[in-house]
């Protein structure tokens, strides 16, 4: 079989309906356009925009500028004087957290910010720390230990 041998399959594509081709053809006459006019015309019609005059829709919306970024990580965060009613010694988990009621679910990622001060020594395990946080915990003896996000973020998938 050669290239200028393939045809497609008998039934799978039909001659395409040549109308207006005088008055002894299908739909002659106005061809299914109607009589004068825009339409009529060839290369007629309005452009998607147009609305007859009227204000179009996308101008009678208010701007919405920018956009959502869908992948951006929302952290909770968790200040270490709120970490004062852990005794020494304790594990602070997101667990632990979501247990004393710190925040709702230990499926949140968290983040452990410097305000206040640490007094006793902590592990800390948490998505995120910041510099001065981190320094204060190791300051009083604690450990830091972050949480890898992938066992947080749910995939979702990309569409292009």
């Amino acid at each position: 079989m050669k290239l200028h041998e393939l045809r497609p399959p008998e039934g799978a594509t039909k001659k395409r309906k040549r109308v207006a081709r005088g008055n002894s053809g299908k739909g002659g006459t106005y061809a299914g356009r109607g009589r004068k006019g825009q339409n009529a015309r060839a290369g007629g019609g309005v452009r998607p925009y147009f609305e007859g005059g009227q204000l179009p829709l996308v101008r009678r919306l208010p701007h919405q500028r920018g956009f959502t970024n869908i992948w951006k990580i929302h952290y909770k965060p968790i200040n270490l004087e709120r970490l004062e009613m852990f005794e020494a010694g304790a594990e602070v988990t997101p667990e632990s957290l979501a247990a004393a009621g710190l925040i709702k679910s230990p499926d949140q990622p968290i983040v452990i910010l410097g305000k206040g001060d640490v007094d006793r020594p902590l592990k800390v395990r948490a998505h995120r720390f910041s510099a001065s946080a981190r320094e204060k915990i190791l300051a009083a003896g604690g450990s830091v230990e972050v949480i890898p996000l992938e066992k947080i973020r749910k995939v979702r998938p990309r569409t292009v």
